[in-house]
């Protein structure tokens, strides 16, 4: 019995380090409101939305719905869910955003007509998460936005309706639209000049969230889909495949070795 026993545990153990090594494949071990950074050594190819380093981005769908502003038609928005891209060099952050839309809206010369655009919006100290809508006086956001018309923005905001643009802006962007959809690359260097700027950190996780506008359903100011907070995953964090591997493997030891314990116990009870 002795002998059937080992071999039991052996397979036992076996099995279980083979599942440390599957099980970690087979499970999301992203976190949700987690927005992946590539890191990436040159960001040439990241300036362009059709750069081959996005490829090695993994992309989030980040849902959207109405802000809810008190304006007229608030809830009359149509942007439902943005594709979201993240990636750094060692000097700047790049968000490559996608999102569906059939009309490719530019113009704003028309008193009726106005202009998709899209925006995102960083807490200007990374430490804090200020409100949703915009910041607050005590904790201000940054905003990066961009329009159709071709119109890219470095904004401050301490709260609705409080927005100022930022002198010599440092957000560059590159878009398209092609197939029925928008596609936005925005980069900005990760410590800009100036006071209030963001400075994106490489040791820690950092609030954004999203906000787009249709143009062509006269979509404009507080008339627009936005985002929850996501974060950035600059930092290590606990989460991630290396950390969730060592959980596994950690589990599987424990398994292997009660039980180990448990089939000697049971031989010398039952006398073989």
């Amino acid at each position: 019995m002795r002998g059937k026993e080992l071999r039991l545990a052996a397979l036992l153990a076996v099995g279980l380090l083979a599942a440390t090594v599957v099980a970690p494949m087979t499970v999301d071990a992203r976190p949700a409101f987690e927005i992946p950074v590539h890191y990436a050594t040159d960001g040439d190819s990241l300036d362009r939305v059709d750069g081959e380093e996005w490829g090695q981005a993994p992309p989030v769908t980040v849902p959207m719905s109405s802000a809810g502003a008190a304006v007229p038609s608030a809830d009359n928005t149509t942007v439902e869910q943005i594709r979201v891209s993240a990636a750094r060099t060692d000097e700047r952050l790049y968000l490559h955003l996608a999102w569906a839309d059939p009309t490719n809206d530019t113009s704003t010369e028309r008193v009726r007509a106005f202009a998709d655009a899209v925006a995102v919006q960083l807490p200007s100290d990374a430490d804090e998460r200020p409100p949703i809508a915009m910041g607050g006086t005590d904790n201000p956001v940054n905003v990066w936005y961009w329009s159709g018309s071709g119109q890219t923005q470095e904004l401050l905001a301490g709260g609705p309706g409080s927005t100022t643009q930022f002198r010599n802006g440092t957000v560059a962007t590159n878009y398209t639209h092609s197939d029925g959809r928008w596609e936005v690359v925005f980069s900005r260097p990760l410590s800009p000049p100036g006071e209030n700027r963001t400075t994106v950190p490489s040791d820690q996780d950092m609030d954004v969230a999203f906000a787009a506008w249709n143009g062509s359903n006269m979509e404009r100011s507080g008339q627009k889909s936005t985002s929850q907070w996501y974060y950035l995953a600059l930092g290590p964090g606990p989460e991630g495949p290396p950390y969730e591997a060592i959980l596994w493997a950690i589990a599987g030891i424990g398994i292997v070795v009660t039980t180990l314990v448990t089939i000697q116990g049971v031989r010398r009870t039952g006398g073989g």
